[in-house]
């Protein structure tokens, strides 16, 4: 839904501790003093409306700081918030954030493939903008599709640094061929955020929603969304933005998996479920070392010695630590058969992760 009003007025009516995730594009009080015109005299169709317009630094920071509370109210103990800005407005929001108990996960720089030209040729052109990533608290445990950011990044760490281009084209929302919104975020930007820090069926709060970027994307991705905007017009185009979105299948929502994901197997469940019984012989993947199943799930060696799967692992290599999962096998049918793929198979019987 996107509400219209105040984002402060209206984030307080929301409940507290029923928002996934926060996304903000707030105004970046860009400064500007009037219109800005090329060297050969043609207008910049930059950003002069009434909503970037501070009086000072001092009422920009309060109205960041109102905001900013309503935003950790509003979120759930996991929950996180990410923010946008320029050099204009992202270190003051920064310094806000960190004050009111955020805990910075991340700063992202959004590499723009075809920024503005700087025209008089007076300054570095203007080639990013940051993001920041934060925690609700140092304490929060938001969420982080690692894996899937590694998949996408084609099976290496996904960088802070995210060369993406501006929003032009048929993405870009018009009245009469005009470009509705001056700010308006590429989706891709967006897609990126949501598909890393939620999960479908999460609620995804914007509390400057403008055409509905979020809320577009976040339809798309199977999250729930509410979006506040303050101007009627902008609000009307997102709404009708967002219900023109046709949401993808959910076995297409699926995201890559890391371990810490999956639904955690004790090995003594697999002597309770009876894939290994108690006085199995394990060995190790080259036969040098035996080990005997107990029906606690300890493995006792010949010696007497007996402890856990990655206890007397450790003990038979003399190393400080091992994975029992991948170092013991059983065998069946003179084959090897890593202790792990039993675990596999337990997992799937009980419903995967």
């Amino acid at each position: 839904m996107i509400l219209t009003g105040d984002c402060i007025a209206e984030m307080a009516r929301l409940e507290a501790g029923s928002a996934d995730l926060v996304f903000a594009d707030p105004p970046y009080n860009l400064q500007l003093g009037g219109d800005l015109h090329r060297p050969d005299g043609s207008e910049v169709d930059a950003v002069t409306a009434e909503w970037d317009r501070f009086d000072s630094f001092e009422s920009y920071d309060r109205f960041t700081r109102a905001w900013l509370g309503e935003a950790r109210r509003v979120l759930k103990p996991d929950g996180a918030l990410w923010v946008i800005g320029s050099y204009h407005n992202i270190f003051r929001v920064g310094a806000a954030l960190q004050d009111l108990g955020f805990w910075v996960m991340n700063d992202i720089i959004w590499v723009k493939a075809n920024p503005m030209p700087n025209f008089r040729g007076t300054r570095f052109t203007n080639a990013h903008e940051t993001l920041i990533w934060a925690a609700r608290s140092r304490t929060g445990r938001p969420t982080f599709n690692y894996q899937a950011m590694k998949a996408l990044n084609e099976d290496l760490q996904m960088r802070s640094d995210w060369w993406l281009p501006l929003c032009t084209g048929a993405e870009r929302v018009k009245i009469d061929g005009v470009k509705a919104h001056p700010t308006q975020k590429p989706e891709a930007l967006l897609q990126r955020v949501l598909l890393a820090t939620s999960a479908p069926g999460d609620l995804v709060l914007d509390p400057f929603a403008g055409t509905g970027t979020t809320g577009a994307v976040a339809r798309r991705l199977g999250r729930r969304f509410i979006g506040i905007e303050r101007d009627s017009g902008y609000a009307r185009l997102a709404e009708a933005r967002i219900a023109a979105v046709e949401p993808l299948a959910a076995a297409d929502l699926d995201v890559t998996a890391g371990p810490r994901a999956e639904r955690r197997i004790p090995f003594g469940a697999l002597v309770e479920t009876g894939r290994l019984k108690p006085g199995t012989l394990l060995v190790c993947p080259r036969r040098r070392a035996r080990a005997r199943v107990r029906a606690d799930g300890s493995l006792a060696l010949p010696g007497g010695r007996s402890g856990s799967i990655h206890q007397v692992g450790a003990a038979v290599q003399g190393t400080p630590s091992c994975n029992g999962w991948t170092f013991w096998h059983v065998e069946e049918r003179g084959r090897l058969v890593p202790i792990d793929a039993l675990r596999a198979e337990l997992r799937a019987a009980a419903g995967g992760a």
